[in-house]
């Protein structure tokens, strides 16, 4: 029955008021649609793999720094995107969820194919087994991540499962124009690459490390050209190196003696005698009278935009990678390939604009003389022509994506300054920064 609130006094009406805002009040705190806290400890966990692509340029790198970056990592950006769906638990960090990475990549370097391991805890595994249904791990984590990192598929996998100790090889490409190069004699060098090599004057030292073991072994070096239709300077190659492990910068550096090979401005052997470090491998060397090399010369790594982590290979019985896909056209499948279609689609209109730009400009400026290759120009580096002003010629050397080192002249990389030996580098390290953070760790381990 209704009250007959008109013959109400103000003072009870207000009294009504209060009691009825008091019982809302009571019913939206133990409303059963509120959310409760999600408690990582009473859910079992279980480990999975993560196959995703990301665009190098937009990020300070692979790998979660401690400290403040330029540019977010794309660990950090990952993690971030399981914890906000409730996967791993944050306060633990990286670690607590056994995070593992197959292959770390530097700030501007790519990937296609990167690959992480680690423990998650799904929310369905209290579901009966003949209810239960997967996560939808690739559209879950592809709502909260910027278009920038896609996930691609997922798989389930062992508790001894690691993805970057369980990854029989890496596939890298670098993919480069062939502007003032002679792709031949490239292929010739990189032919020198196949098996296994020390390969410490193809790497930046890090003491940090300390290092010492620097064989590494190389499956496959192949150039090809991306698009056979396109000729001349247009004509965009790619190098295809697969290998165990690689060292650190180690695919830039080999690019970098590429391409003073490619212009002529460095034999093919160079590859060999970059590579032999030790006496007793000159003497077993089929090349006549190899030099020994075993301290790396000075010279500048080949640009990071162009590199990609193309894939990490497993074996096929430590992955089943599956996807979210249902079939129909509106899936998950095809809504991610056309968010990647979009954008190669928008990058393709990006490059007719540059190649009208540099059309507009040919009008009214000619293009610089063309040096290189020695191979077609019939020039060495020492016989170069003055330009009609009389002004001393500048040879740039490709560095990838467009970049040039320009020089009036070259200094051949066995006449150029040497670094100190790797046994040096080490050993001051750790004599001195390497000393102290033994220190400090010594002190930190003896607080509780």
């Amino acid at each position: 029955m209704t009250p007959n609130y008109e013959s109400w006094s103000k003072d009870e009406l207000i009294a009504r008021l209060r009691e009825l805002e008091a019982k809302k009040h009571a019913n939206a705190t133990h409303s059963p649609t509120s959310k409760k806290p999600f408690h990582f400890s009473s859910h079992p966990k279980r480990k999975i793999a993560i196959k995703f692509c990301y665009s190098g340029w937009e990020y300070n790198g692979l790998a979660y720094q401690n400290g403040p970056t330029p540019l977010p990592t794309v660990e950090d950006v990952l993690f971030k995107a399981f914890v906000k769906a409730r996967l791993v638990d944050e306060t633990g960090g990286l670690d607590s969820c056994g995070w593992e990475k197959c292959g770390r990549t530097d700030r501007g370097v790519s990937a296609a194919g990167q690959v992480v391991s680690l423990w998650d805890t799904p929310q369905n595994t209290s579901l009966q087994p003949s209810t239960k249904r997967e996560l939808c791990y690739v559209s879950i984590l592809n709502r909260v991540l910027p278009p920038t990192i896609r996930v691609l598929a997922w798989s389930p996998i062992s508790p001894d499962f690691s993805a970057r100790f369980s990854c029989k090889h890496r596939h890298y490409k670098y993919f480069f124009t062939s502007h003032g190069l002679d792709i031949p004699l490239m292929q010739s060098a990189a032919n020198r690459l196949i098996g296994e090599h020390d390969f410490r004057n193809f790497c930046k030292l890090d003491p940090g490390k300390q290092i010492t073991n620097f064989h590494r072994c190389v499956m496959h070096a192949q150039i090809n050209p991306v698009s056979p239709e396109s000729d001349g300077d247009k004509r965009v190659y790619v190098f295809d190196l697969v290998g165990s492990a690689f060292l650190y910068h180690q695919v830039r550096h080999i690019m970098a003696v590429l391409f003073l090979v490619g212009t002529g401005l460095e034999q093919p052997s160079i590859i060999s005698a970059l590579m032999n470090v030790f006496s007793a491998e000159s003497d077993s060397s089929p090349e006549s009278q190899l030099p020994l090399v075993d301290r790396k010369p000075e010279y500048q790594m080949a640009d990071a935009l162009p590199l990609m982590l193309w894939d990490c290979a497993y074996a096929d019985s430590d992955v089943t990678w599956q996807t979210d896909d249902d079939g129909t056209e509106s899936g998950t499948g095809s809504d991610l390939y056309h968010q990647l279609h979009s954008i190669h689609q928008r990058s393709l209109i990006h490059t007719v604009l540059d190649e009208h730009f540099l059309t507009a400009a040919t009008q009214y400026h000619s293009p610089p003389p063309q040096y290189l290759p020695f191979s077609k120009t019939g020039l060495t580096p020492h016989a170069l022509p003055r330009s009609n002003l009389g002004r001393e010629p500048v040879l740039g050397v490709p560095l990838g994506a467009g970049t040039y080192k320009r020089s009036a002249k070259y200094v051949p990389l066995l006449e150029r300054k040497r670094l100190d030996h790797v046994d040096v580098a080490n050993e001051r390290w750790r004599i001195g920064r390497g000393s102290k953070y033994s220190k400090q760790k010594t002190l930190d381990d003896g607080i509780e």
